[in-house]
């Protein structure tokens, strides 16, 4: 399992959709094509943009769908954190669907 400290990575306030896109780039996509679990770690990070979030999962949802889902992990996520997760998730599943 990889593990992604989001703090470290982008900040106590997660928003820049570049530092999202170099870590699906670099670490998220080649670990999932590899059947890889990659854990977020949001331990100190008080808040995402859902740009953020989706600029760091949704083209691993698109491409690899319910194998996406179940290797990507979240620990830590507070309550917003959480919630712009479900968002994003409900999102790209109704892309998904049609």
């Amino acid at each position: 399992m990889t593990t992604i400290n989001i703090y470290k990575e982008a900040g106590e306030f997660a928003e820049n959709k570049d530092v999202a896109k170099k870590l699906r780039q670099e670490i998220i996509l080649p670990n999932l094509k590899n059947g890889e679990q990659i854990e977020f770690d949001f331990q100190q990070v008080s808040g995402v943009t859902q740009s953020f979030i989706h600029a760091l999962i949704s083209e691993a949802i698109r491409q690899y769908g319910d194998k996406a889902f179940e290797n990507l992990l979240y620990k830590n996520a507070n309550a917003q954190v959480k919630e712009i997760i479900k968002t994003v998730y409900e999102y790209m599943q109704e892309s998904l669907d049609i």
